[in-house]
């Protein structure tokens, strides 16, 4: 009788595998773990081969120096592996820079000592109701870190000197401290690491959106008379026209612009980052990559910008390329962000017009052409939303003229006929209508 097969051993290292009571298959290995430390972990699957593979790519990562984060470890210890080894591959630098200051301000603070393992909703929920409450320049000493002033020779005040400021969180931050939370434990559900994502069980509510302050029509009259003659007239120009955004504006390109058509190709957007300096990015989502038309004036700006920037640099007598931007310094290097905000502050004050955020023009030219009655898609298309409920969302708003020209026309259309001291309707009249809302 020929006696059975033994199945390989597995080599020292490989870790075990074997199927439990319960029908699953485990395996357990160890694996690098945070502080330089090795750690034995267990995987379970429907079966040995995928018992095994769960095991094997663990192993694999820590082969190549990546701590493997329990769920027996500490929230603090896993938000750091995420943020480092997870976060850091699929999201922009400049959210992957929020995310951190979220966490080293917030989330290790008030929750980092607590075990993934046993992290509830309860606890969330009861952390989120403290930090609504607590004034963070005292949490945080703000104030105290604050220098004195060198002209002034004030002081800090308030928290430092026992005077609470009641600086708390608004309902965005917290709601934004929540769903930076969300994203790191459902990290680990997919990792399988905890069963569930408790952090999806604690309501925070909706915030309210963000109050924001377009320009009204004559206020745009206003801004675009005031733009005239100044060296950047054609961005800000653009901006109100178009509805850009600053850092696609800062990142257009002459080679995305066909002035014969009257057509600008958005396809990137220049940001101010940690680690890369001044950097062009790809746009914000995919649905911002698109094309849009120019108006006439548009157009004619643009034409005369780019006379000027020829004229700047014969000038400067530099033999170097340009960077190819549109919109650049005398010196023909990329425009920072900050620099542009500032000269747009300063164009506020000059035309003697309620301050505003830069933002605001993009938000103004979605008001304005609502008023003008223009389809909501056709805005989504302008603006480069992923999806018309954003533009209905923080668009959808109506001013209170097209408010009241909505309840004149209600009011109309129910008014007694025999108080009406018109003449009667004889047809011939068109009814009254009301600037249409989409």
């Amino acid at each position: 009788m020929t006696a059975p097969k033994r199945k390989k051993a597995r080599a020292n290292g490989d870790g075990t595998v074997y199927q439990r009571k319960d029908g699953r298959w485990e395996a357990a290995g160890y694996v690098l773990a945070p502080g330089s430390t090795r750690k034995r972990i267990r995987v379970y699957g429907s079966s040995r081969k995928e018992a095994l593979a769960k095991l094997t790519e663990k192993i694999a990562a820590s082969n190549r120096g990546v701590p493997i984060v329990t769920a027996q470890g500490s929230l603090a210890a896993y938000l750091t592996y995420w943020l480092e080894n997870v976060a850091v591959h699929y999201l922009r630098e400049t959210t992957h820079t929020r995310y951190t200051a979220v966490i080293e301000q917030y989330l290790i603070p008030g929750l980092g000592r607590k075990k993934l393992a046993r992290l509830t909703a309860k606890d969330i929920r009861t952390w989120l109701n403290e930090l609504r409450t607590v004034c963070q320049c005292c949490a945080r000493g703000i104030d105290a870190r604050r220098k004195p002033d060198a002209q002034t020779g004030r002081r800090p005040r308030c928290c430092a000197l026992g005077q609470c400021c009641h600086k708390r969180l608004s309902p965005v931050t917290l709601a934004y401290i929540h769903s930076v939370l969300k994203s790191a434990l459902e990290h680990a559900v997919r990792e399988e690491e905890i069963p569930r994502n408790v952090a999806r069980n604690v309501r925070t509510g909706t915030p309210r959106p963000r109050r924001f302050n377009p320009l009204t029509t004559d206020e745009a009259r206003q801004f675009l008379t005031a733009a005239q003659g100044h060296r950047l007239a054609a961005l800000f120009e653009l901006a109100l026209r178009t509805g850009l955004r600053k850092g696609e504006l800062l990142g257009l390109r002459w080679e995305d612009l066909n002035l014969d058509a009257g057509t600008a190709t958005i396809r990137r957007t220049l940001q101010r980052t940690r680690t890369g300096g001044l950097t062009t990015l790809p746009t914000k989502t995919i649905s911002s990559e698109r094309r849009i038309a120019l108006s006439a004036s548009c157009v004619t700006s643009l034409r005369a910008h780019r006379e000027r920037q020829a004229r700047e640099r014969d000038r400067t007598g530099s033999v170097r390329q340009g960077s190819g931007h549109v919109f650049t310094r005398p010196d023909g290097h990329p425009i920072e962000p900050a620099t542009l905000t500032r000269h747009f502050n300063a164009l506020l004050r000059d035309a003697r017009l309620r301050p505003i955020r830069f933002h605001d023009l993009r938000h103004s030219t979605a008001t304005l052409l609502l008023e003008q009655g223009v389809e909501l898609v056709v805005i989504k298309e302008l603006l480069g939303h992923a999806h018309i409920g954003v533009t209905a969302t923080v668009y959808a708003h109506v001013r209170l003229r097209l408010q009241r020209q909505a309840i004149d026309l209600l009011g109309h259309a129910l008014r007694d006929r025999s108080e009406s001291t018109a003449k009667p309707d004889d047809g011939e009249d068109p009814p009254v209508c009301a600037a249409p809302v989409h």
